[in-house]
């Protein structure tokens, strides 16, 4: 099997949309869509009146016509809702979604890799998260329907998936073990045939991890086992592994890393998989450092979120760029940010989220649910909370009071950063931006003179070709 040197990172809710992947799987190499709320992504998208028409071109390829027509009429505006409007909500997951949740997942996930495949013949992949579990299966196999090359999952341990992917390449009735506050569990399941689906291509798996340990145990007491790993350094974007051993902050309230959590690269070369490097090898000689460590490549995701063809609201990419040419573009580990508990990198650019006024004035509220906590409740059912949600809420249903502090609602930040914030009451959700340590470093794929760059401009960098 041949395997990319370079695997674009799968980041924030949209931020790895189908035009950057389809941009760096033209050139070769391995272009991912985040797999995030894409459920969500469709119909707001839809509601913006498709611009483009991309959607749709992807909808007329989906093999079931009549489910296609029920989103479209779900959701679909033509011209765009009103400018000001609130977006149409959907419904949020739960262990039972309904129908009409399953399809618009489905096609979500379908229409983003559909859309990135088009018109090439490189490979694409979508990144998920296994702390958000209960859309994972319908994601998954949207994805798949859509011919996904690639999966890859991190932000947890994701012993599931490698069976979830053989059962739903078989049309089969998939289970998923979903994880609840205290160590229990619940099965939810899903079903292709309940749809009207079958047999699919299973993609290959990529499990995103930070020690060996981990990799071992999904290499060796998995069944069956993941099919490689990227191994991701706490310096890249997004979510983090917590250091190892008790929580420490240094002076800046960022969690403290040690030696412990420097990934030991000769033990993934004896598991005898394929690996990529991640956080801070966005480099050519970060490149050959990796391959020379027995990696395939290595994972890039900061250059490539500030990049033209990145998702994100093209106002926020200049302004962080803006910040890297003067020198001040910085991001701050926040141990407290994430409802998930893990730290959470977040870039420090005003009037965002990352500024403490901004996000003190901000009415708490949880609509689309994605960090939710499950639980059992006293009457054995189960609830669903977040420490992000109001905390009268949150602690109405059992929440510790010590979980609220500095909490922000990741969900609606991220949809705000790609120009998809809700408006409630005639304002506008606040954006929350994420990158890894490298956004400092930005300026290494600018040409002389330009205030901005390509996907290809990143790939022609990390090969050494600019």
């Amino acid at each position: 099997m041949t395997y990319p040197q370079i695997i674009q990172g799968g980041m924030g809710v949209a931020v790895s949309d189908w035009r950057l992947a389809r941009a760096v799987a033209s050139r070769g190499q391995l272009g991912v869509v985040s797999g995030t709320a894409l459920d969500t992504v469709l119909a707001y998208r839809l509601q913006l009146g498709d611009i483009g028409g991309h959607i749709r071109q992807a909808l007329d390829h989906f093999p079931i016509k009549e489910m296609a027509e029920r989103i479209l009429e779900r959701y679909f505006i033509p011209g765009g809702k009103a400018i000001g409007a609130a977006f149409k909500s959907k419904p949020v997951f739960s262990l039972q979604p309904g129908k009409a949740l399953e399809e618009l997942t489905i096609l979500g996930n379908f229409v983003e890799v559909w859309l990135a495949k088009h018109g090439h013949n490189g490979p694409v992949g979508i990144n998920l998260l296994e702390k958000i579990q209960l859309p994972t299966v319908p994601s998954l196999y949207g994805a798949m329907l859509a011919g996904v090359d690639y999966v890859l999952m991190g932000a947890g341990i994701p012993r599931q998936i490698p069976g979830i992917l053989d059962s739903l390449s078989k049309g089969l009735k998939t289970e998923m073990r979903v994880d609840l506050a205290g160590g229990d569990s619940e099965i939810m399941t899903f079903d292709p045939a309940a749809h009207g689906f079958g047999e699919v291509k299973r993609p290959t798996f990529l499990a995103i991890v930070s020690s060996a340990s981990l990799a071992t145990m999904l290499a060796k007491k998995c069944s069956p086992p993941v099919d490689g790993f990227v191994v991701e350094h706490h310096t890249a974007g997004g979510h983090n592994a917590p250091p190892r051993g008790a929580m420490q902050l240094n002076e800046n309230l960022e969690p403290i890393y040690g030696e412990r959590d420097e990934p030991e690269f000769s033990k993934f070369v004896d598991l005898g998989l394929p690996f990529w490097l991640a956080g801070s090898y966005g480099t050519a000689e970060g490149l050959q450092k990796a391959r020379e460590a027995g990696a395939k490549g290595i994972q890039v995701g900061t250059g490539f979120a500030f990049c033209n063809e990145s998702g994100m609201d093209p106002e926020i990419k200049a302004r962080v760029i803006q910040q890297a040419l003067r020198g001040e573009a910085r991001v701050h580990t926040d141990a407290k940010a994430s409802p998930t508990g893990f730290p959470f990198k977040v870039v420090q650019l005003e009037g965002t989220m990352a500024q403490a006024e901004v996000y003190e004035k901000r009415k708490r509220i949880c609509d689309l649910g994605y960090l939710r906590e499950s639980y059992r409740m006293e009457n054995g059912k189960i609830g669903f909370r977040c420490p992000s949600e109001p905390e009268d809420d949150f602690l109405r249903k059992g929440g510790d009071p010590a979980e609220l502090a500095g909490r922000k609602c990741i969900c609606n930040g991220l949809m705000a950063t790609i120009g998809l914030g809700q408006v409630r009451d005639g304002v506008r959700e606040v954006e929350i931006v994420t990158a890894g340590d490298q956004v400092a470093n930005l300026t290494r794929f600018l040409r002389p003179g330009e205030t901005s760059y390509s996907a290809s401009d990143v790939i022609d960098y990390l090969l050494g070709k600019k």
